[in-house]
């Protein structure tokens, strides 16, 4: 398992884990939910999550990037919430 680039809490007992691995010789973006292992600073991946090819990571920056106008065009998110960030 490679080192976690960035984490994203989604709820009290899970965690996402956004990383780079490697599976019979392709590179992929993993997007994993973990959870709290027997270790203090443990965690453990679950069968939650998605693993892309590294070529589609432009074409998945473009999806997040609708995702993210319609979000913000429905009225559920605020520009300013996106400041700073990035």
């Amino acid at each position: 398992m490679s080192e976690p680039i960035s984490k994203v809490p989604k709820n009290a007992r899970e965690t996402i884990f956004l990383s780079l691995s490697e599976y019979k010789g392709h590179r992929l973006i993993d997007i994993r939910v973990h959870v709290p292992g027997e270790g203090e600073e443990e965690w453990v991946p679950t069968r939650k999550g998605v693993s892309l090819a590294v070529g589609l990571y432009p074409a998945f920056k473009q999806a997040l990037t609708q995702l993210e106008q319609a979000l913000i065009s429905q009225g559920l998110l605020d520009p300013e919430d996106l400041e700073g960030l990035g």
